[in-house]
């Protein structure tokens, strides 16, 4: 075998390689029917969600008996669609990282036959082939450079990842929030339902009798009627809040059937809260700030990235020549750009302006945390004051109720007269409650601003299979 014929055995088992070795297209095609039914069929009791819950600790059995907030949550997160698209653009940054650690791959620099009219074909074949390569060696640092940018880019994805995390975990919050909401005035208004009906009823007798007039059992029916229509409107929000909370969560409201819901975290609210370390504690912690931090880090880096590319690359240039059946090696040859005409100026200028950008966008977003949480911490202390008025004017209807209930047993007032103290009793409970959810939406609101308590992994639990 010539030594032609081993090279070309050489070059096809080298090309058969590199092929082998490539990345090959996989179709993966999306079909909205079956979508559809994957959907309909989550349920709390997936067994992936017991595995990926596992971590958190969230009870010592899965799934729970009853659902919490954190429950919740870690469902949310293996089940909202919302995680995906950032998840994915943390997949794209991570991937980033290779994509700049690539070292420059040798290129032919000119290659192809040539042919020398001027020799004799009966003597020597007059065919020349070239094959010159071109080594790229980079310099000033531009693979590391870009590295440390491509790195910084993909934190700052990932805490957009947890900043999506935290946003879900709000809007369970909110929604398991509303439904607490609907939930307890639902059962308040059943219960004064039920004495308006013995009341109206106690006063159509009256009416009857020539005891009251007709004004007073028109005012009667009008505080009858508004019970009702109270508690329809109850209903409806319990409804609405339920599902606002399935879609939340990222299930079927059917997902929710059979479960109970523990709404604990919201019978009770912390004292006042200090001004300073609520501040302290959210610029450390929020996502998004350190997101922006990342975000200016890399600017850093790309604009140090720019500077280094005002000196050349260093390249490598060995060739062969088969020159009518002589072999003509180049052992080195060193081309290069020469920065004549420009030294990268209006790179540099462009990174340093998106480095004061990126630091301007860094103070921006904690001017705006600090905002939030000034605000949040104004309303929560109101929303307390507020609170304490509520809960002395409902212990004042509780006493109220109890002297009636005494006088009524002792036969000094009627039953109308303790059905009327216990419609006001409901009425301060309402209130109360009321005031109650305000309180817990402001305290939602400095949780948001703070964003914790971080009881979640930076890193969000797994999704769900797709």
């Amino acid at each position: 075998m010539t030594w032609r014929r081993q090279a070309a055995h050489l070059a096809c088992l080298l090309a058969a390689g590199w092929i082998a070795g490539c990345v090959h297209y996989q179709p993966r095609p999306l079909a909205v029917d079956a979508t559809l039914d994957r959907f309909e069929q989550r349920s709390l009791s997936d067994p992936g969600l017991a595995q990926a819950a596992a971590p958190a600790r969230v009870a010592p059995n899965w799934p729970p008996a009853a659902w919490d907030l954190r429950a919740l949550t870690v469902a949310a997160l293996y089940y909202n669609p919302d995680l995906a698209s950032v998840r994915d653009a943390w997949a794209v940054a991570r991937a980033g990282i290779v994509t700049a650690g690539a070292r420059p791959n040798p290129s032919p620099a000119s290659t192809g036959p040539g042919y020398d009219s001027t020799s004799d074909p009966s003597a020597i074949r007059p065919w020349i082939l070239n094959l010159n390569l071109d080594f790229t060696i980079e310099t000033a640092g531009k693979r590391g450079h870009r590295i440390a940018a491509a790195r910084n880019l993909s934190e700052s994805a990932r805490f957009q990842v947890a900043a999506a995390a935290w946003q879900v975990r709000a809007r369970v919050r909110q929604a398991l929030l509303d439904l607490f909401s609907a939930s307890r005035s639902l059962d308040v208004l059943t219960r004064q339902q039920a004495i308006a009906d013995g009341n109206i009823a106690l006063f159509e007798r009256q009416l009857s009798a020539g005891e009251i007039s007709t004004f007073e059992m028109a005012q009667a029916r009008l505080q009858f009627d508004a019970t009702r229509l109270a508690l329809a409107d109850a209903r409806r929000q319990r409804e609405d809040a339920r599902a606002r909370l399935a879609t939340a969560v990222g299930v079927p409201v059917a997902a929710l059937d059979g479960i109970r819901l523990d709404f604990g975290a919201f019978d009770a609210v912390p004292g006042d809260l200090p001004d300073r370390a609520v501040r302290r504690a959210a610029l450390l912690n929020r996502a998004d700030v350190l997101g922006a931090l990342a975000g200016y880090e890399a600017s850093q880096s790309a604009l140090q990235l720019e500077i280094a590319q005002q000196y050349p690359d260093l390249h490598l240039g060995p060739g062969y020549q088969l020159d009518q059946d002589k072999n003509k090696w180049t052992i080195f040859a060193f081309p290069a750009v020469l920065p004549v005409f420009n030294r990268n100026q209006g790179p540099i200028g462009e990174a340093e302006a998106r480095r004061t950008a990126a630091a301007d966008a860094v103070i921006a977003v904690q001017a705006g945390a600090i905002g939030a949480i000034e605000r949040a911490i104004g309303a929560y202390r109101t929303g307390l004051d507020a609170l304490h008025v509520a809960d002395q004017s409902l212990h004042a209807s509780q006493a109220a109720e109890r002297t009636a209930e005494a006088q009524f047993a002792a036969g000094a007032i009627s039953k109308l007269d303790l059905g009327v103290i216990q419609v006001e009793l409901a009425s301060r409970q309402l209130a109360r409650l009321q005031t109650l959810v305000q309180v817990q939406q402001a305290l939602g609101d400095l949780e948001d601003a703070m964003q914790r308590p971080a009881d979640l992994p930076i890193d969000p639990l797994p999704r769900y299979p797709q």
